[in-house]
């Protein structure tokens, strides 16, 4: 297999992933200190692109096997760059959603990249080359928030705007020249947004499933809630500013990619996947607890310490999540279950914001507290339901 194309869909991804992580240390901070809004326009602005995603992911992944992976993905990476020059003229909340509306249906095209890459690969290889888009999700989120924090520091946040809509324009270029088309059996029948919540119902059946997607949506609504909050923690209470707001989350990636690419196997070999939901989510309530309440002079070691927690965490429970779903899911119902349990994904990626928002405005330490809450259902149903789950 020709590994070019490979490499255009891993830079894609990348890019996708790059930019969400460039906005993520600035998005909080711009909305309240530079546009002066309420804390909860900054969960309404941060829940914008992954509910555009949930509502367009489907939709690229159906028109792309109607009328192939190579159009879609460029006319998605066009989508992406509009925003993100969009991003660049931010004068008021309103150009601010629209460029985040944008991105998020650009972003969406996640589905078609993973068809293109599903098309290109031999059975054998499959799992290897999927494994490298999670390799690009990793990366985005650890080069993604040291650069948007230098750059918003140093010339400001139409400089983020420019750089990822010019890192989408090479994307592009390349994408066009070097990307043949991969679809060689495009369908006819079209699908809807009915389709994921029909998928969602089928998947939901299941006892055991419908307990594992309600720990993966708590966990991941627990996880985002914590994105949203952070810049504003650490830049009202600690007083640290968008550069080095930016290294923090830079550091989250940093672990949550060693730990995934390093501790999994060993952790899997040791307890099994069912213990590292409960060790997972025991450790993500330690860590949100933790948080908010490091004294200003302990930050480096106690709060890097509590980020440490949350990132292993996160390594420990979404890959035993999905490797157990797969597990109890029939087996002509997979790629159904699989997809059904990306778009509850998405949807508390989008409810995670919401509530974060709404709760800092009124007590800053409360995303955490109600995370870490949530996460102790998580621990309960762990204990309570995986009694007699296949493994």
């Amino acid at each position: 297999m020709n590994s070019r194309p490979l490499a255009i869909i891993f830079l894609t991804i990348f890019i996708d992933l790059l930019g969400f992580g460039v906005v993520i240390p600035i998005l909080p901070t711009l909305v309240v200190h530079d546009l002066s809004q309420p804390e909860f326009v900054v969960g309404i602005v941060g829940s914008l692109a992954p509910f555009m995603q949930f509502l367009f992911a489907p939709f690229w992944g159906s028109l792309s096997d109607r009328k192939g992976r190579r159009p879609v993905i460029l006319i998605s990476i066009v989508i992406t760059t509009i925003g993100y020059i969009a991003f660049s003229f931010i004068t008021s909340i309103y150009i601010l959603i629209i460029s985040r509306i944008l991105s998020g249906i650009g972003s969406g095209n996640f589905s078609a990249a993973q068809a293109y890459v599903s098309d290109i690969s031999a059975p054998e290889k499959r799992a290897k080359n999927m494994g490298l888009i999670g390799a690009a999700f990793g990366l985005g989120f650890i080069f993604g928030p040291p650069i948007g924090g230098f750059l918003k520091e140093n010339w400001g946040v139409e400089a983020i705007g420019y750089f990822t809509a010019a890192l989408c324009v090479i994307n592009f270029v390349f994408a066009y020249l070097f990307l043949p088309e991969s679809n060689r059996n495009k369908q006819t029948v079209k699908h809807s947004l009915n389709i994921v919540f029909q998928q969602i119902k089928i998947a939901l059946n299941n006892k055991i499933i419908r307990f594992i997607f309600i720990i993966n949506a708590l966990f991941i609504a627990a996880f985002s809630m914590m994105q949203i909050a952070s810049p504003l923690l650490w830049k009202q209470q600690y007083d640290y500013d968008d550069k080095e707001i930016g290294y923090i989350f830079g550091f989250i990636g940093l672990c949550s990619v060693l730990v995934q690419a390093g501790l999994i196997g060993f952790f899997v070999k040791k307890i099994g996947e069912k213990k590292m939901i409960v060790l997972g989510a025991l450790l993500m309530a330690i860590g949100l607890f933790s948080m908010p309440l490091v004294p200003s002079h302990l930050f480096i070691p106690l709060e890097l310490l509590a980020i440490m927690t949350i990132a292993l965490s996160n390594g420990l429970i979404m890959p035993a999540a999905n490797a157990l779903v797969s597990k109890n899911a029939p087996v002509d119902k997979q790629g159904t279950v699989l997809g059904a349990m990306q778009s509850v994904g998405s949807l508390a990626r989008t409810i995670g914001p919401l509530l974060s928002g709404f709760l800092y405005m009124f007590f800053y330490q409360a995303p955490y507290m109600i995370g870490a809450f949530l996460m102790l259902i998580c621990l309960f149903l762990g204990f309570k339901l995986f009694k007699n789950i296949k493994e």
